[in-house]
């Protein structure tokens, strides 16, 4: 079990308690009430160095180090990075094509630009879909991956009687106080505390890192060997090989198996080569240019010039992260694989006890938790207490349970054992014997989605189960290389805890931000500004506790990842919504109703693209043909990435028509705010440069 030295809790509390006082401290220097500007956008007085470690730290937290770490440490390995070495590249652009146009206008949020641009309704609409996104996918998946941080590193410890290997009660610890701190301080506490926990965590990351490597090279070669991805390397070669020789031997084979590559196969469900022509650049211009989270600290520049060299700063800072992110998870694979599939017996004993408690006790002891280890003793509890409620819930209800080939391949008597339980459940024939692991894979799958498409199967419930639990592999570095007493332990903690808050205070701040400004402010146009900050706060409450009771269901193994997660639901409104950025700045003459179309435009399309073949009536929509038919439903297939192309590629192209057919007879005129320096920095875009062919180099090296 999980201790900590005296040494470590006094660091963490330490440092924790510094950085929130330093921030409500320097929030509230001016002895006079906030107004809305000054709890919404700092006053609009952040420098260079606040607004990039600010961005930095509320980018970078458990929701990467869980997140892109598992993806890692999964097959895609080095080329998760490119969301981070190409948002360098845009945040130059976002500097110098987006954010003047922004702080000219004088605006609050990024909706409200909308209303300027194109109607009152754009506005309205992309608000609310943003606050539905914001809240329910990224705000509850930074819950999730800090409760997931606290369940894996102190897994059967206690907390007055709270059980902190429990997902929930960690989602509810870092929802409670994200709150009060974001309640107390808005913007302003939000970004001075950044730029402690941005430098910490980053200085966290690299130590981290470190004693990965130093791990790394005390391993035994005999069991790293096995987690190989280059059939060359012999257990000899690594017996002699320094740790980051160690590194590349294991890991730089050929594609699709080697994971030191930046291009995919094209096959690829994550990220095929093509995304890397378009599909990846959507998802990173609409976060870091137009998503409210994001930009409510570009647009508390003091100037034009402060933010640009704020965003480039960042720009710099975003080439280091996968050095101290994404190689700590390949690590965590090559050193730890045996942690990552405890975690996911647990995970998998947890799902079959609460949907098939029968089943689960025809289990082999393999897949359920080892009752003589005392850190499963509360992972035992909470399976008996789910296998208890499933007995005696009465439902019509069928589970079933997929899994991948992989999964069968190491496991395949257990494979053999689901797939004959889903045969039942289903009254369907049984497989052949003869099938080997992928084949079988494929075959139950096939079983499964034959039966959900039958009206006698409508209380179908699939469930998915995982060979390892990748999300597990930060936490799982931790808890194998920090080791009490030392006290790097209790700053590694602080500084993943803080980030959490952070970004987590800061998601909430911008949510509320919108629901005030975009939503309520229309409603109650005489408002004060008190009466604004106090909503503010209001409406923070409202959104953490609406995302406390999302993220736990994040640890459903369907979600596949919750980096793919944050990344995929998002994609629903990226497309449009960068669409109509593009040609409400670029376009003069592009018409109103552009902004409307775009935005409802975009989710009905990816939508259809991503659930085509799902669609109850798909095959009765008059004038489509067979062939073309199929093709729509095999968009289904592609990477989600993939997906957002299509869909992005469709709304221009109705944009343009709608713009060549309806004209604007004169440009709009924006408002302009008199007081912001809008004078450009060419230091910035030097820099900017530079760091464009850095990034060049990065890909080259690792292509």
């Amino acid at each position: 079990m999980t201790t900590i030295g005296a040494l470590d809790i006094i660091i963490f509390v330490a440092f924790v308690a510094s950085v929130i006082a330093i921030g409500l401290w320097k929030s509230r220097e001016e002895d006079h009430e906030k107004d809305a500007q000054d709890y919404f956008l700092a006053g609009r007085g952040l420098t260079w160095w606040l607004v990039g470690f600010s961005l930095i730290a509320a980018n970078i937290s458990t929701e990467q180090f869980v997140g892109m770490s598992g993806k890692a440490a999964d097959w895609l390995g080095m080329a998760i990075a490119s969301y981070e070495w190409m948002a360098a590249v845009t945040l130059v652009v976002v500097a110098f094509v987006f954010l003047p146009k922004f702080l000219k206008s004088g605006i609050y949020t990024i909706p409200e630009f909308l209303e300027y641009r194109y109607n009152n309704f754009a506005r309205t609409v992309m608000a609310i879909i943003t606050l539905i996104i914001l809240v329910g996918v990224p705000t509850a998946s930074v819950i999730f991956s800090g409760a997931k941080v606290i369940s894996v590193f102190f897994q059967g410890s206690t907390l007055l009687g709270l059980d902190l290997g429990s997902i929930t009660v960690g989602c509810w610890i870092i929802g409670v106080l994200a709150a009060a701190y974001v309640f107390a301080g808005g913007l302003k506490a939000c970004a001075w505390a950044d730029l402690i926990q941005g430098a910490a965590l980053v200085l966290g990351g690299v130590i981290v890192a470190w004693l990965a490597f130093d791990a790394l090279g005390s391993a035994a070669p005999e069991e790293l060997i096995l987690t190989k991805r280059n059939d060359q390397v012999t257990v000899e070669q690594l017996a002699e090989a320094s740790p980051i020789e160690r590194f590349y031997a294991l890991n730089e084979g050929p594609l699709p198996d080697g994971k030191l590559h930046m291009k995919r196969p094209l096959e690829d469900k994550e990220i095929p080569w093509s995304a890397l022509l378009l599909g990846l650049w959507i998802p990173n211009f609409f976060y870091w240019g137009l998503n409210q989270y994001i930009t409510q600290r570009t647009l508390g520049s003091k100037s034009l010039a402060e933010g640009q060299k704020g965003i480039v700063f960042a720009a710099f800072l975003k080439l280091v992260i996968p050095f101290v992110v994404v190689i700590p998870g390949i690590l965590a694979f090559n050193l730890y694989t045996g942690d990552l599939n405890d975690a996911a017996v647990s995970k998998n004993a947890k799902t079959i006890a609460a949907f098939a408690p029968d089943f689960y006790d025809s289990l082999p002891g393999s897949m359920k938790p080892d009752p003589e280890n005392p850190r499963t003793a509360n992972d035992i509890k909470a399976i008996d207490a789910r296998l208890e409620k499933a007995r005696k819930r009465e439902s019509d209800e069928i589970a079933v349970f997929k899994f991948s080939d992989r999964f069968a391949e190491n496991n395949p008597e257990v494979a053999r054992l689901i797939v004959d339980f889903n045969a039942t459940q289903l009254s369907s024939n049984e497989l052949a014997d003869d099938l080997d692991a992928a084949a079988l894979a494929q075959a139950n799958d096939k079983m499964i989605e034959a039966a959900d498409g039958e009206e006698s199967n409508g209380g179908l419930n699939t469930k998915e189960l995982s060979l390892r639990d990748y999300d597990a592999a930060f936490p799982v570095l931790l808890k194998n290389l920090l080791k009490p007493g030392s006290g790097i332990l209790g700053f590694v903690l602080a500084a993943i805890f803080g980030a959490v808050v952070s970004s987590l205070a800061s998601m909430l701040n911008s949510a509320s931000t919108i629901a005030t400004m975009d939503l309520y402010r229309k409603v109650r146009s005489d408002a004060t500004s008190g009466e604004l900050v106090t909503m503010g706060r209001v409406f923070v409450v409202l959104f953490v506790l609406i995302a406390m009771f999302i993220a736990p269901a994040l640890d459903d193994p369907a979600f596949d990842g919750i980096f793919t997660f944050i990344q995929e639901f998002q994609g629903f409104i990226s497309p449009g919504v960068l669409g109509i950025f593009l040609f409400g700045l670029l376009i003069p003459r592009a018409p109103r109703v552009c902004g409307t179309v775009g935005l409802l435009l975009s989710p009905v399309l990816y939508g259809l693209f991503k659930f085509g073949k799902n669609i109850p009536g798909a095959d009765l929509i008059p004038g489509l043909t067979t062939p073309l038919k199929e093709e729509w439903k095999a968009v289904v297939d592609w990477s989600f990435l993939d997906r957002m192309s299509l869909t992005f590629l469709s709304v221009i192209a109705v944009l343009a028509i709608l713009t060549v057919v309806r004209p604007l007879r004169e440009p709009i005129e924006l408002p302009v705010n008199e007081k912001m320096d809008v004078t450009s920095s060419k230091g910035a875009l030097t820099a900017g440069l530079v760091g464009i062919v850095l990034t060049g180099v990065l890909y080259y090296m690792f292509w």
